[in-house]
């Protein structure tokens, strides 16, 4: 049986944990959280850490890596280039991978919208994603990541939301705007509009545990492979 530490003891880390035992094949041995993080200076190595704790948590979660060689799986959102960069860098001494979402679905949106974005090329681009009334980051990760797959090179000009008199939209605009309310757990949306059609690749995720299910199934692939800074599309396609 795999050794598993979870960090972040909220809503998703505790889905995490029981999808993690459900399977049989791991044994929770350890939950941190942004006031216990610390302790991870001297604990022991595992089989895989599990992280969807807060950005702030990203250097400990690292040193982590990089001390004990333990494979991490990080689904944390909100992270800057230089957070990023830790990741990056644990991934020489341990597989990591990162991703701001787990579900296989979402996965396969990316792929399409990027599919989309080189087939209507001259269409309009609008992202919209919707979340839950206690989401912390806007936009979500997700939305920057569909923002990546429609413009790889960022050449376009990104608009988050419009108001006032901003004049008529250019040609290379893209909008994103982040809703909030309710119990929403995940809704993207990216729309192409073109002249007199419109194309619109929607997810909506009804619960958390698709994501829970996603960062276990990367999990179990991830400790199988070589150092290194993997994408979920890597471990669930193989690109």
């Amino acid at each position: 049986m795999a050794s598993a530490i979870i960090i972040g003891n909220g809503r998703m880390g505790a889905l995490v944990a029981r999808t993690l035992e459900a399977t049989g094949r791991f044994e929770v041995v350890g939950v941190y959280d942004v006031d216990t993080i610390g302790a991870l200076a001297d604990a022991a190595a595992a089989d895989i850490a599990i992280d969807f704790s807060h950005l702030s948590a990203i250097p400990q979660v690292a040193a982590y890596v990089a001390r004990t060689g333990t494979a991490l799986v990080s689904g944390t959102t909100g992270l800057t280039d230089e957070e990023l960069a830790l990741l990056r860098a644990a991934g020489e001494h341990a597989p990591v991978v990162w991703s701001p979402n787990y579900a296989l679905g979402v996965a396969v949106l990316r792929r399409l919208a990027a599919q989309a974005a080189e087939a209507l090329a001259d269409f309009d681009i609008e992202i919209v994603e919707t979340h839950h009334n206690k989401k912390a980051d806007a936009p979500s990760g997700t939305a920057k990541a569909l923002l990546a797959a429609v413009d790889p090179e960022g050449s376009c000009d990104v608009v988050y939301g419009r108001e006032g008199m901003v004049g008529a939209r250019t040609a290379r605009e893209i909008g994103v705007h982040a809703v909030r309310g309710g119990t929403v757990a995940g809704t993207h949306e990216v729309h192409f509009f073109g002249p007199d059609e419109e194309v619109c690749l929607t997810h909506r995720a009804t619960s958390r545990q698709i994501f829970a299910s996603g960062a276990v199934a990367a999990a179990e692939r991830l400790m199988a492979c070589a150092p290194g800074f993997y994408t979920f599309d890597q471990l669930m396609f193989g690109d």
